[in-house]
């Protein structure tokens, strides 16, 4: 394993308890005292018990969510589109939890950081098995989409073979991450995999780019079961939200063998129609995103590495092993890419 860089002090050993506190308190929320620490590795999100009385301010829950947005990486022009691509989704009474304006504005700062603050919305993850599930997801993210393709970012990045591949690989390249024995392999399963996703991208044709979330797995949606007040799916943290092909938002809900990724996709797309049609050309991207994907992984992992909660959750980034396998699945990706799209 070759040693990766050494961590230097990170401005997140500052984000103390106090300090969310404090600077909830400067937006008029005043906490109880109790905050917990939500599952984030990008950003550091708290879920903070309110006092009861909160005279001043329009909080509409005992407790809120409040985002603290990882330093250097977004700009604050980009985190603005960010909140108001969420408004324009709840404005069309889409179910995205979007933060709340509060003295006016969507986006503070202190103490260096700039944050939001979010109402708490409960829910579990969704059952992709359930086909009808799906078809209710695919519903609402044609309708996403249809104001997503209503005006296009200005300051957030594309999606792109460059963003996600090119400038991934430069970046780990350039910092060494690869260990000696790997890193030949890995270039090599890399490039060939570049090779391949071009041609299919190519293929396919040009293709329309519009406001996505960007990145929709299943947890990012919140589900609440029928018979409760706001029954379906609730999405959430589109703190990835940037331009790129509708299949972006669909592809990372399909899993299972091909003839169940098949039958997943038939339902996505059933509900995604009934409010904007899919391009079909789109279907062969798949699997080049997929591979976009995988790469740009790797190169995250490598930009956090000074965060310290890295190291401690991701301690195998950097061994041969973790090497090895991005390999293979790199070369499995150059076959998949190869293969005949789905059809629905």
């Amino acid at each position: 394993m070759t040693d990766l860089p050494a961590n230097a002090a990170h401005p997140y050993e500052h984000l103390t308890p106090d300090v969310v506190l404090d600077a909830l308190a400067g937006v008029g929320l005043m906490g109880d005292g109790r905050l917990t620490a939500l599952s984030s590795y990008e950003n550091r999100v708290y879920q903070v018990s309110l006092e009861s009385a909160q005279p001043g301010n329009t909080a509409p829950a005992e407790s809120v969510v409040v985002k603290f947005y990882r330093p250097g990486r977004w700009s604050d022009a980009q985190i603005l589109e960010e909140h108001a691509f969420a408004a324009e989704l709840t404005a069309a009474e889409i179910p995205m939890v979007a933060p709340l304006a509060l003295d006016g504005r969507t986006l503070h700062h202190f103490a260096g950081f700039a944050f939001s603050v979010s109402p708490r919305r409960g829910g579990r993850r969704p059952e992709l098995d359930n086909l009808e599930v799906l078809e209710w997801i695919g519903r609402f993210l044609g309708r996403i989409h249809g104001v997503g393709q209503a005006a296009p970012f200005v300051h957030r990045p594309a999606l792109t073979l460059q963003t996600f591949g090119l400038d991934s690989r430069d970046l780990l390249l350039a910092g060494n991450y690869l260990p000696l024995d790997m890193a030949s392999r890995w270039r090599q399963a890399f490039e060939e995999a570049m090779q391949v996703a071009a041609a299919v991208i190519a293929e396919a044709g040009v293709v329309s780019s519009l406001r996505l979330h960007g990145d929709c797995h299943p947890g990012n949606i919140l589900w609440t079961p029928e018979g409760s007040p706001g029954a379906g799916p609730h999405f959430v943290d589109l703190d990835d939200a940037r331009s790129g092909p509708a299949i972006q938002d669909l592809w990372m809900l399909l899993s299972g063998e091909r003839a169940q990724r098949t039958q997943q996709l038939g339902a996505l797309v059933d509900g995604y129609e009934e409010f904007r049609e899919l391009d079909r050309r789109e279907l062969a991207l798949i699997e080049p995103l997929r591979t976009l994907r995988l790469v740009h992984y790797s190169a995250w992992l490598a930009q956090r590495w000074s965060d310290p909660i890295f190291p401690i959750n991701f301690p195998w980034f950097g061994s041969s092993d973790y090497w090895k396998g991005q390999v293979d699945m790199l070369v499995e990706q150059t076959e998949a890419m190869q293969e005949a799209p789905l059809i629905v």
